[in-house]
């Protein structure tokens, strides 16, 4: 995207609060970041939606995470969409930006009909968190059910943290500004209820089925959730989108009665960490039979990362814990 067609809240995420409500929620607006994401790849269309809903999934959810952690999201499913992954890089300092990546993994032999979600078949949605070396990854699991990567992702809250969750998402290509290219949106609300009675008083039912937010709240707290559901019903796709309409002034025309309060938005950015040590310490783990079958025809072995598309050149020498020479400069 030129200079001249950003607009200020472009690949922006927007941390808010409903004061009425006690709910806590974000706006995100992926532009350039969806762009730079899809443009790696030449997918088809309906893996292009996968991966743009992904996006901004994983936009919204990194948002809460700290300097320097790493939340990942991944959807494996046994249809021809086997899987989508996504990453987001907490800022390395305060007022950097984050940093987000996708791919995503499809069977090129099988008809891609119907509807986007419905290709991912059976399978599991999992949230990965990463607060750095010397500490044990966090990873929840959900069943892939509800109908859309969205309603996966309210499942898994509901279901592995009980926190009532609701995502309302929109993108897709737009003209704007003489630009042309991926515009995508999304409102995140998250009630922070106490521990549910009518959720504990079941916990055999709990077991039986996949928890939902109606399963977590009552009283007062539910009719505020449902209350801030109702008017969230309300958004259209271009007012997510934009352009024109920016992140305050559509909380402002969803929630102005639920007294909304805004935070610092979070700026978000393409970023990948593949490098050359990083490939090279993948492969650490081989014997030197095992790189010479990875060997080419021309005396090489080579990688390619699959979420930038970078294409990295080594000498086989150098590599697995058998090398016979030091690295050199590699490609």
């Amino acid at each position: 995207m030129t200079l001249g067609s950003r607009i200020a809240w472009d690949d922006t995420v927007l941390p808010f609060q409903l004061d009425r409500s006690d709910i806590r929620g974000r706006i995100a607006r992926l532009d350039g970041v969806l762009d730079r994401v899809l443009e790696q790849h030449d997918y088809p269309p309906a893996i292009e939606a996968l991966v743009a809903e992904m996006a901004l999934l994983t936009a919204l959810i990194g948002q809460t995470i700290k300097l320097r952690w790493k939340l990942s999201l991944q959807v494996r499913g046994d249809g021809p969409a086997r899987l989508i992954a996504t990453d987001y890089y907490g800022p390395t300092a305060e007022g950097r930006p984050a940093q987000i990546r996708a791919y995503a993994s499809y069977d090129k032999e099988r008809p891609l009909e119907g509807r986007p979600f419905d290709l991912i078949g059976k399978g599991y949605f999992a949230i990965l968190i990463d607060q750095g070396k010397g500490t044990t990854p966090y990873q929840g699991i959900t069943p892939i059910a509800g109908g859309s990567l969205s309603q996966c992702a309210e499942t898994y809250f509901a279901q592995s943290e009980q926190l009532p969750t609701r995502f309302a998402l929109g993108f897709g290509h737009s003209t704007y500004a003489n630009h042309s290219g991926w515009r995508g949106g999304g409102v995140m609300l998250q009630s922070m209820p106490k521990a549910s009675p009518s959720a504990a008083a079941q916990p055999e039912a709990a077991e039986q089925q996949l928890l939902k937010a109606d399963d977590l709240l009552d009283g007062e707290e539910g009719e505020n959730w449902e209350r801030a559901n109702v008017l969230l019903d309300t958004v259209e796709d271009l007012e997510l989108v934009g352009p024109r309409v920016q992140p305050t002034e559509l909380l402002v025309r969803l929630f102005h009665e639920e007294g909304p309060r805004v935070f610092d938005a979070q700026p978000v950015e393409f970023g990948c960490t593949c490098s050359p040590d990083r490939v090279r310490q993948s492969l650490s783990i081989y014997s030197a039979k095992d790189i010479a079958h990875m060997t080419t025809e021309e005396g090489t072995v080579t990688a390619d990362c699959q979420f930038c598309g970078a294409h990295y050149v080594f000498d086989p020498r150098t590599l697995g814990f058998e090398a016979e020479e030091a690295p050199g400069d590699d490609a």
